[in-house]
């Protein structure tokens, strides 16, 4: 067999909600991985799932477990950054579930010491290969939409009563700002690149909240104004997307298909799979109807695609972690300024903005 033709095995810490519908189902329908192990405090579902995978009890021991070459780490946030660094201290590489850590230090921590073993460490922002999100990437590229000047991204969720899991008890990294603004965050850095400000507010509107159930943030470009918005007590949703610029404005409402797919047990590549029905609508402001437009379909497959080109062929990493170090700033920042009531620049140093400059023609569409 030639160096590149065996498959990369794979070790899953959390078979939770994350790890059982996203994690385990791309990382089988990727030719050239295979999953060998998986950490769960329920194996009995693991095995009735995976019944040929080895289930190991503890998480450090998935982080080190001597077959595998990547491990993948969709556990809670603050088991993050010690599962991480025990994996690529022990030589593997490493794929983390957003957000990367908890704090920018832990970050700066596990992208150095990825950079002394000479690892592939990346994070999970599976969300820049939604369907919706392509199609926006590409009409601002394209420069149908002209200069843009406002770009407002909602994720908006009914959940009005507080559930018994981690993420929604006030416990490190819970809450939905942790939660939903990774996803929001990675798209606009994406797009737009870093902000000059960023102006955070977050607040507990639900009865009985531990945490913050609702974000509303702004990142300030000058003359662009980008809205990022989460909230657990919206029952009916406006536009997942609202881009207006000097050429037209374009809406588009419900969210990518994929995570309901997944949840419904859709093989990720079988027919239909990413393929939205609803298009786009893009208003020119002298026609009086829209335009619909398709949007492509989108697969979550391809984080796992090029994270394997990555580790085989030294391919650029999918999402590098000077990227997610800068999700992970504005995150901060918007923490920050939510508690001070200021806008406040991006807590990065001269250098990482340097770095995430010039590591943006990895991104995806460039």
């Amino acid at each position: 067999m030639k160096i590149g033709e065996d498959k990369v095995k794979v070790s899953l810490i959390g078979y939770g909600y994350v790890g059982k519908t996203f994690h385990a189902p791309l990382i089988k329908a990727v030719p050239g991985l295979e999953l060998v192990a998986v950490s769960s405090r329920h194996p009995d579902v693991v095995r009735a799932d995976w019944p040929e995978v080895e289930v190991v009890a503890d998480p450090k021991e998935a982080a080190t477990f001597a077959e595998a070459e990547l491990v993948v780490i969709a556990s809670p946030n603050e088991t993050h950054f010690p599962l991480a660094e025990a994996a690529l201290l022990a030589g593997k590489h490493v794929v983390v579930d957003k957000p990367f850590t908890i704090d920018l230090a832990e970050a700066r921590s596990l992208q150095e010491t990825a950079r002394r073993q000479g690892r592939v460490l990346s994070v999970f922002h599976n969300r820049r290969w939604d369907g919706d999100f392509l199609a926006a990437q590409a009409l601002i590229a394209n420069g149908s939409l002209g200069e843009v000047l406002h770009f407002e991204s909602h994720i908006d969720r009914f959940r009005p009563e507080v559930r018994q899991r981690w993420r929604e008890q006030a416990v490190p990294g819970g809450g939905i700002w942790y939660d939903l603004g990774p996803h929001l965050i990675d798209q606009a850095l994406v797009l737009f690149g870093l902000p000059e400000k960023v102006s955070g507010h977050l607040a507990q509107q639900r009865p009985g909240a531990q945490t913050d159930d609702w974000a509303h943030v702004l990142l300030d470009y000058g003359q662009l104004k980008v809205v990022l918005h989460a909230s657990m007590m919206v029952a009916h949703s406006g536009p997942r997307y609202t881009i207006h610029g000097t050429g037209g404005t374009w809406i588009k409402t419900g969210m990518d298909v994929q995570e309901g797919q997944l949840v419904q047990g859709m093989v990720p590549g079988a027919e239909g799979w990413g393929v939205d029905s609803k298009p786009g609508l893009f208003y020119n402001g002298v026609d009086p109807d829209p335009k619909k437009l398709g949007v492509p379909p989108g697969d979550y497959r391809q984080f796992y695609v090029r994270m394997k080109a990555a580790i085989r062929e030294g391919q650029p990493n999918p999402v590098p972690p000077g990227q997610a170090i800068a999700v992970m700033a504005v995150i901060e920042t918007a923490l920050a300024s939510a508690r001070s009531g200021q806008a406040l620049e991006v807590a990065l140093t001269d250098e990482e903005r340097t770095a995430y400059a010039e590591s943006r023609a990895s991104l995806v569409g460039s």
